[in-house]
C-alpha cells in the first residue's frame, strides 16, 4: 500500500510541527498585513500627505480586508479540507478542491473589482471617506489603484493556505514576502522620489501583490502532496459545499474588522465633531487616522494569533482525519499557551511605548492632540489583548476540527454582535472615548464564551478512543 506523502504530519512531535507550520504562517500573514501598513507608514513620514493620507489608508483598508477575507475564505477552508482529506487518503477529492477553489477566487476577485469601480465614491462615503473634503480626494485616487491589484491580490492570498496544505509553507513564506520586499522597496521612491502621493503607495502594492500571484501559479504547476490536472479546475459544487464552511470562520475574524471600522468610522464623525478639538475642520481627520493605526498595531498582533492558529489546520485535519485525537489534544495545549503569551507580550507594548508607536506613524509632523489622543487610544483600545488572541486561536481550532458551526456561531457573535454593537452602542453614552472601549468589552464578554468553549473541547477529545500509537515526546 503506498505511503501518504503527509504521514509525517501524524508521527512528528508536536512542537516542532507547530514550529515548522506556524511560523512560515504567521510570517506570511505578517507579510500581509505590512502591505497597508508600510503604505501608511511612508504615508504618514510624507509632509504632503500627512494625517490626511494616513486617514484615506484608514477609509480604504477595511474595503482591501473584504477582499482578503473572500480570499482567506476560500483558501483557509479548502486548506482545511484538503489536509482531511489527504490523512483519509482521499486524493480525487483532494486535487479537485483545490481547482474549484482556484475557479472560485478569480471569480469573485472579479466581481469584487467591478463592484469597487462602479461604486467607488458611495463606499468610500459609507467607510467614512467624508471627514473632510482632502481626505476624499486622497481616499479616491488611493481606492482606484489598490482596485485595480484586487484580483492579484485575492489570488495570491488564497492560494497561500493551499499552498501550505501541499506540504510546503516555506515555499507560501517566501512567495508572500517576495511580493512585500518589492513593495517596501518601492514605496519610498514613488512617494519620496517621484512625488506619486497615493497613486504611488498604491501602485507600489499592487506591483508586489503581482509577483506573490505569479509566485503562486508556479506553485500551482509543481505542487508534491496533489497533483492538478486538467479536470481538476472547474466549481465542483459538492466539494466546494464542503470546504467553504471550514473557511467561515476565517472569513468572519477578517470581515469582522470591515464591519467594526464601518461603525468606528461613522462614530468617529459622529462624535467627533461634537469634540471641542476635533470639532473643528483642521483636526477633523486627527480620531480616523489615529484609531487606523491603532487597528493596524492590532491587527499585526492578531495576525500572529491567527497565523499561529491557521498554521496547526493541516496537522490538526490530518490527525482527525486519521484518528489522532490525542495528538489534537496536545495541540490544542500548545496552541492556547503561545496565544496567551502572544497577547501578554503586546500588552506590555502598547501599554509601556504607545508614543514610541505612533512616532513611527508621522507623529513629529502633527499637533499635539494627534499623539494625546493616540497615547489614549492605544492604551485603552487593546488593554485586554490577552483576551482577544486566545479567543481567537479557540476559533480557528475549532474550524480546524471540521466544527464549522460551533466556530462560526461563536465568531459571529464577537465579531458582529459584540464588535460592531458596542462599536455603535458605547458611544452614545462616552463620545469618542466610547469608541476606545468597545474592543476590551468585546473581548472580555466573548472570553467568558471561549472558556466553556474550552473546556468542553478538552472533554470531547479526552473521551476519544484510545489510539495504538504511544504519543511522542513533544
Amino acid at each position: 500500500m503506498q505511503e501518504k506523502s503527509n504521514s509525517f504530519l501524524e508521527t512528528e512531535a508536536i512542537g516542532t510541527l507547530m514550529r515548522k507550520y506556524s511560523i512560515p504562517c504567521v510570517i506570511s500573514l505578517l507579510v500581509a498585513a505590512l502591505y497597508n501598513i508600510v503604505d501608511q507608514i511612508f504615508i504618514a513620514n510624507a509632509s504632503y500627505l500627512g494625517s490626511y493620507g494616513n486617514a484615506a489608508n484608514t477609509v480604504v483598508f477595511p474595503l482591501t480586508v473584504v477582499a482578503l477575507a473572500i480570499a482567506v475564505m476560500i483558501g483557509d477552508g479548502c486548506c482545511a479540507f484538503v489536509s482531511i482529506s489527504l490523512g483519509a487518503g482521499e486524493k480525487d477529492n483532494a486535487h479537485k478542491s483545490i481547482g474549484s477553489a482556484v475557479v472560485l477566487c478569480v471569480a469573485a476577485s472579479l466581481v469584487v473589482t467591478v463592484l469597487y469601480l462602479v461604486l467607488q465614491e458611495p463606499i468610500l462615503t459609507m467607510f467614512g471617506g467624508r471627514v473632510n473634503e482632502e481626505t476624499f480626494y486622497h481616499a479616491k485616487e488611493y481606492f482606484f489603484w489598490i482596485t485595480v491589484g484586487i484580483p492579484f491580490y485575492m489570488f495570491g492570498q488564497a492560494m497561500n493556505p493551499i499552498i501550505r496544505s501541499d506540504g510546503s509553507p516555506k515555499f507560501a513564506m517566501v512567495s508572500t514576502v517576495s511580493g512585500a520586499a518589492v513593495n517596501i522597496i518601492l514605496d519610498p521612491i514613488f512617494i519620496f522620489v517621484f512625488q506619486w502621493g497615493m497613486m504611488g503607495a498604491a501602485v507600489a502594492t499592487v506591483i508586489g501583490q503581482v509577483v506573490t500571484a505569479v509566485l503562486s501559479v508556479w506553485y500551482l504547476c509543481h505542487m508534491k502532496a496533489v497533483r492538478l490536472q486538467k479536470r481538476s479546475f472547474g466549481v465542483h459544487g459538492r466539494l466546494a459545499k464542503r470546504y467553504l464552511p471550514l473557511g467561515i470562520t476565517s472569513f468572519l475574524s477578517q470581515i469582522s474588522l470591515v464591519a467594526a471600522m464601518a461603525a468606528v468610522n461613522n462614530m468617529i464623525q459622529t462624535y467627533g465633531r461634537l469634540d471641542v478639538v476635533f470639532g473643528q475642520e483642521q483636526y477633523a481627520q486627527i480620531p480616523m487616522a489615529v484609531v487606523g493605526i491603532v487597528m493596524k498595531f492590532f491587527q499585526i498582533v492578531i495576525s500572529i494569533a491567527v497565523g499561529t492558529a491557521a498554521g496547526c489546520i493541516p496537522i490538526v485535519g490530518y490527525n482527525v482525519g486519521a484518528g489522532r485525537k490525542d495528538r489534537a489534544r496536545s495541540l490544542f495545549t500548545h496552541l492556547l499557551a503561545v496565544e496567551a503569551i502572544v497577547g501578554a507580550v503586546a500588552l506590555v507594548i502598547v501599554e509601556l511605548f504607545p508614543q514610541q508607536l505612533i512616532a513611527v506613524f508621522g507623529a513629529a509632523n502633527e499637533s499635539s492632540y494627534y499623539t494625546e489622543f493616540a497615547v489614549k487610544a492605544f492604551r485603552t483600545y487593546l488593554c485586554l489583548m490577552p483576551l482577544a488572541t486566545v479567543n481567537k486561536g479557540t476559533f480557528i481550532y475549532l474550524q480546524a476540527l471540521g466544527k464549522a458551526l460551533a466556530s462560526t456561531l461563536i465568531s459571529l457573535v464577537r465579531e458582529v454582535v459584540f464588535g460592531v454593537g458596542f462599536a455603535l452602542i458605547l458611544p452614545r453614552f462616552f463620545g469618542l472615548d466610547g469608541v476606545l472601549y468597545s474592543m476590551p468589552v468585546s473581548d472580555l464578554l466573548t472570553f467568558v464564551i471561549a472558556a466553556a468553549v474550552i473546556v468542553k473541547t478538552y472533554r470531547e477529545l479526552n473521551a476519544a478512543p484510545a489510539n495504538t500509537h504511544k504519543e511522542e515526546a513533544q
